[in-house]
């Protein structure tokens, strides 16, 4: 369901992405070529700072969001979420966020409050928020950072570990195209 918020901000898609039924994509968002937006997932910018101004939620070319995720923003700060990019089911994104490109978010997974850098994989039912992730970062399942300084204790994961990230990524890619044609079965 595509639909304005209470400042009467409408949602901008690109003709070439697909977004599910069952979906709800509020206010002011912005979605780009062939982006695919799952069941269930909510994705509201609806709430303004103490001026009623707000930035936008960002959707960048290519990216999936999987069935159940969340993405909103306090206080009408921004949401970037870059191209390429995998938010896995269930996963809640929270603004202030800038999240780059080629990332992975995984399973049931918050981030808030943070920049993650180009190419970060963060794994299964992780929390990361207050820091600034560094491009190529990888967050193991399981680990919670709070802080810049929370990073130096991370083991970092072999290339292997990172299969499953990329799979899943390279997969949904092609689900807005494929979606697309299958529009008049809904």
């Amino acid at each position: 369901m595509i639909r304005r918020n209470p400042r009467g901000d409408w949602p901008t898609v690109a003709e070439t992405a697909f977004i599910d039924p069952t979906a709800i994509i509020c206010g002011l968002v912005i979605v780009e070529e062939d982006v695919f937006i799952g069941p269930y997932a909510v994705i509201r910018a609806d709430e303004t700072d103490d001026n009623g101004d707000l930035q936008p939620i960002s959707i960048g070319r290519g990216t999936n969001i999987q069935d159940g995720v969340v993405i909103h923003s306090k206080s009408g700060e921004a949401v970037t979420i870059g191209s390429r990019t995998s938010i896995a089911h269930r996963s809640i994104i929270h603004g202030p966020c800038t999240i780059g490109d080629d990332v992975f978010v995984g399973f049931n997974s918050v981030v808030f409050n943070c920049t993650i850098g180009d190419g970060a994989p963060i794994r299964h039912n992780s929390v990361v928020e207050g820091c600034h992730l560094p491009a190529g970062f990888h967050v193991p399942s399981t680990t919670t950072v709070h802080s810049d300084s929370d990073l130096a204790g991370i083991p970092q994961v072999t290339i292997d570990v990172t299969a499953f990230s990329e799979h899943v990524a390279r997969t949904n890619v092609g689900h807005a195209h494929n979606y697309r044609k299958l529009r008049n079965d809904f």
